[in-house]
């Protein structure tokens, strides 16, 4: 693992929350982000911005059964900075 690195865009708890859900995972569906964090589009949306802009997750648009869904995936960035993070915020607490 990377040195431990506090990082102030991903601390925001939704944006640790959505980092610590797609670790775990290739992708995710965007409605299934939305309903695990209890968030409106327009929040979510607002995050994901960041985090892409960021380049710390992948965001992809397909179309399925004539819908257009979104997926999001961490990114091999977003995965290093989200485990320096934690890794940051498990030397704070002394874990």
């Amino acid at each position: 693992m990377s040195k431990a690195c506090f990082d102030p865009l991903i601390h925001a708890n939704n944006r640790l929350q959505i980092c610590a859900l797609l670790e775990s995972v290739d992708e995710m569906e965007f409605s299934v982000v939305k309903a695990q964090l209890a968030v409106s589009d327009s929040v979510l949306s607002k995050h994901v911005k960041a985090l892409e802009q960021a380049g710390y997750i992948a965001v992809n648009k397909r179309t399925s059964l004539a819908r257009q869904r979104t997926w999001l995936s961490l990114t091999r960035a977003g995965e290093a900075a989200y485990q320096r993070h934690v890794a940051a915020l498990r030397e704070i607490v002394g874990f």
